[in-house]
Parts: structure tokens; C-alpha cells; sequence
């Protein structure tokens, strides 16, 4: 629910976000029909994500209940270490969960792992919203900001069923310059060839030897 409306405010068309959340565009226009009323448009002043969940259990108290948690949480429970290990090496909460999805076979929603995060781990989930800034003096070639994350759904022209496609995106540190690619899946093969494309596209650099960390990118969290 809270997706829906960060989705929106940042003027992403309901359409657009219908697909991209995997929801019924009716959905949708309901869900976003009482910030409407409430005289928000996309684009206006920063609104903290704690004050969209407390929106939305004011408009939609029938949604905040323990259903879901009672469905979902458990599920999340046992991964509690590795989370906890993953956020402290500043991994997103959505790569964490694509890891969790295709690795060990979890079925809860990055929504409902965000919720665990949140009402389970707070401080965690504080250290995720910190931006760590790039030292001044980083030397050209040096290093690599790396990570990849959902970028929406897309209908498979040969299949025709929808798919979700993710991108690895490898940043430079000092130009700041990007490398993209979209992926339909993100396992260590495509992860390892996705790295050597990106060196490809930057023309390689063997005077320095890269070092990589994995860097929130605001909106992939």
C-alpha cells in the first residue's frame, strides 16, 4: 500500500505503477483515492515514508492488521541472521529478498520483508536509510559502486506472460559515470558476465585493481 503511494508521488503514472507493483490498476485509483482527496499531487514537498504508513492505517485501518504478518512473518523468521549479515554490509532490502526468493526459496513479498525489517530489526532498518558519500580523494579506475534492482514488469513478446526485469547497474566512484544492464534473472552467471560487460564498456583500467561495494541506489529500497 505504502509502495503504491511513494510510487505515485514521485509521478510515476497510475498505469505505470499498476504494472510495476504486479496490482490491478483499479486497485490503484482506490488506494490513491483518499491522498487525492487529501489535496497531495505527485511531485510535491519529500513526504517520510513513516508518514505514508500512518496515512494509511488512518485511511485503510482495515488493512492494518496481523493477517498478513501471521502469513508472511514466519516465513521471513528463520532468515533472521542472514538479514541481519546482509544489512550490515549495506545490501538493499530488495536485493536481500531476491537472494532470499531465489536462493532459499522464499515466498513472501519485498513488501512484507520490508515490514518485517521495520517492525523487527529498527535500527538495521535505520543504518539502511544513512547515505554513505564517496571520499573526495578517490583515485580515477579505483573503484566500483555495484548493485542491481527491480526496474518494473514487462510483458514477454515471445511468451506473452509478464515477467520482472532487474538491472545491474556498476557505478563509477570518481566520474560518477553509469553502466546499466536489464536482466530477466540475476544468478552467478549473469552476475559474473554482467561484470565483465561493464569493464567491457569502461575499456577495462589495469593500473588499479577495483575494489567493489555494494551501494543503496535511493528508490531500489
Amino acid at each position: 500500500m505504502t509502495e503504491i503511494l511513494v510510487h505515485w508521488y514521485a509521478g510515476r503514472p497510475k498505469t505505470e505503477v499498476a504494472a510495476s507493483l504486479g496490482v490491478d490498476p483499479k486497485t490503484v485509483r482506490k488506494y490513491l483515492a483518499p491522498a487525492e482527496a487529501a489535496g497531495f499531487v505527485p511531485g510535491g514537498p519529500p513526504v517520510p515514508s513513516a508518514e505514508w504508513a500512518r496515512r494509511v492505517r488512518e485511511w485503510f485501518p482495515e488493512l492494518v492488521d496481523t493477517t498478513l504478518r501471521q502469513v508472511s512473518w514466519p516465513q521471513i523468521e528463520p532468515h533472521r541472521d542472514y538479514i541481519v549479515t546482509q544489512l550490515e554490509a549495506a545490501v538493499t532490502v530488495a536485493t536481500i529478498h531476491q537472494r532470499l526468493r531465489d536462493e532459499r526459496g522464499l515466498e513472501a513479498s519485498v513488501a512484507s520483508l520490508r515490514r518485517w525489517v521495520r517492525a523487527n530489526l529498527p535500527e538495521e532498518s535505520r543504518r539502511q536509510q544513512v547515505r554513505v558519500l564517496r571520499p573526495d580523494d578517490v583515485v580515477p579506475g579505483s573503484e566500483g559502486q555495484v548493485d542491481y534492482g527491480k526496474l518494473g514488469m514487462w510483458i514477454d513478446p515471445q511468451s506473452g506472460r509478464r515477467r520482472a526485469v532487474w538491472a545491474f547497474v556498476l557505478v563509477l566512484a570518481c566520474s560518477r559515470h553509469m553502466f546499466v544492464r536489464p536482466v530477466l534473472t540475476m544468478d552467478q552467471r549473469e552476475w559474473t558476465r554482467a561484470h565483465v560487460d561493464a569493464f567491457a564498456f569502461f575499456d577495462g583500467y589495469a593500473g588499479v585493481e577495483p575494489a567493489f561495494s555494494e551501494s543503496r541506489r535511493r528508490g531500489w529500497a
